[in-house]
């Protein structure tokens, strides 16, 4: 498993991660997202929402993986977006995606 799917399994066991598209989207809104992934292989319409709200919010957002990949890394079914709620987590995963 490569490092960014590691640091989403330990965000998601400390409850530093909301996952879906309904929980992602409220830790926009309450200012709590860090940071936001997206699917590579989510809708069009699922990206231009989260490119949307994070340009709007001024949310990073990194399209990542695939939603099975992202639901395994998290420990469910398919996810398609999550929220890393900790500025550590979201500044690690950073590191490696840039």
């Amino acid at each position: 498993m490569d490092k960014v799917l590691s640091y989403l399994g330990l965000a998601k066991k400390s409850g530093k991660l909301a996952t879906g598209e309904f929980l992602t989207e409220n830790s926009i809104y309450a200012k709590k997202a860090k940071l936001v992934i997206v699917a590579e292989d989510a809708s069009d319409n699922t990206k231009k929402k989260f490119t949307d709200r994070c340009n709007h919010h001024k949310v990073t957002l990194r399209f990542y993986k695939t939603k099975e990949e992202l639901g395994n890394a998290t420990g469910s079914a398919l996810k398609a977006s999550l929220a890393v709620l900790d500025e550590g987590f979201s500044k690690a995963i950073l590191n490696i995606l840039n």
